[in-house]
């Protein structure tokens, strides 16, 4: 009788041990799911929206640079552009430079 009852505690463990690991999954998954939903999905649309902004460059638009060297564009080619920094000066970046558009900052000021 003792055995028996030894037997089927050892076999409720197991269940609970099996059941808990499933728990632990579950709750892994579940994380996955969250980080991906508040972390990286954004990450990933405000990356298309800032190439989709340097693919649509022309002329005249008013950009700043990484370095932070403002200026507006007098040329783009395909994976450069010309800026002019100043009266007679234009410079030659790299479109990944460009990270924003000031011209709807200054007329709205």
């Amino acid at each position: 009788m003792k055995f028996l009852t030894l037997f089927l505690q050892a076999a409720g463990g197991a269940q609970t041990a099996a059941g808990g690991s499933m728990g632990f999954l579950l709750m892994i998954i579940l994380i996955f799911v969250v980080m991906w939903l508040f972390m990286i999905r954004p990450q990933q649309k405000k990356q298309k929206e800032v190439e989709k902004f340097r693919q649509g460059l022309k002329k005249g638009d008013k950009v700043v640079t990484i370095g932070g060297i403002y200026g507006t564009v007098v040329e783009v080619k395909d994976n450069t552009l010309f800026l002019e920094i100043d009266q007679n000066v234009k410079i030659k970046v790299d479109k990944a430079s460009v990270v924003k558009d000031f011209s709807d900052a200054q007329q709205q000021a």
